[in-house]
């Protein structure tokens, strides 16, 4: 069994690396003092529900990787508990990657991107594809008319969160629209204010 939580990433070949490289007496100091959370936070917890999407990364039985992009509306992908998250997977192109990965090896990853305040999320465990139509419907956006597929279950091993160096913060739709609409507002405003300058004897 593993000392710290961070050695599910943290393998004896990456410590050989950060010792070469001198990074890690500073990760050994970060693994004295708890690691990483190996449970759902309250703030995990909120940085999730305001998500659209994400990456699952699996692999096969003899490891080559696939990462596969997860959408849906904000808070799709559900927190069932301290150690549990979940989704409702839809039909795509029907490779099935993810699911055949996963019938052979139920380690997975998933990345979460927060661009527009520049942050990320790592978080390691163990997934499973269920196929209980309960538990579909139970992670079923009501309001999207397709039927789920199966769904997928994924037990927290640990997480972490990454600095935000190199991310370029990016905005969807709706923040853009929320942004332009304050600034139109202001606009209003000052072109109200100026005709009624104007307007003065």
């Amino acid at each position: 069994m593993s000392e710290f939580n961070s050695d599910i990433a943290f393998s004896p070949a990456v410590k050989r690396i950060q010792e070469a490289k001198g990074s890690r007496k500073g990760y050994a100091k970060m693994e004295e003092k708890g690691g990483w959370q190996d449970v759902i936070s309250d703030d995990l917890v909120g940085f999730i529900a305001e998500r659209d999407s994400f990456y699952l990364g699996t692999a096969s039985a003899d490891g080559q990787p696939y990462i596969q992009h997860r959408g849906g509306k904000p808070g799709f992908l559900k927190v069932l508990d301290e150690k549990t998250l979940a989704f409702a997977d839809f039909k795509g192109n029907r490779q099935y990657i993810s699911s055949g990965n996963l019938s052979e090896n139920d380690k997975a990853y998933i990345f979460l991107m927060d661009y527009a305040n520049r942050r990320r999320i790592k978080i390691w465990g163990r997934a499973r594809v269920v196929d209980d139509p309960e538990q579909m419907k139970r992670l079923a956006d009501p309001d999207y008319s397709a039927t789920p597929e199966q769904a997928i279950f994924f037990d927290v091993s640990a997480w972490d969160v990454n600095c935000p160096q190199h991310i370029t913060p990016r905005y969807s739709e709706q923040q853009v629209a929320e942004i332009v609409s304050a600034l139109k507002l202001r606009i209003e405003k000052l072109e109200t204010q100026l005709q009624g300058e104007g307007e003065s004897p």
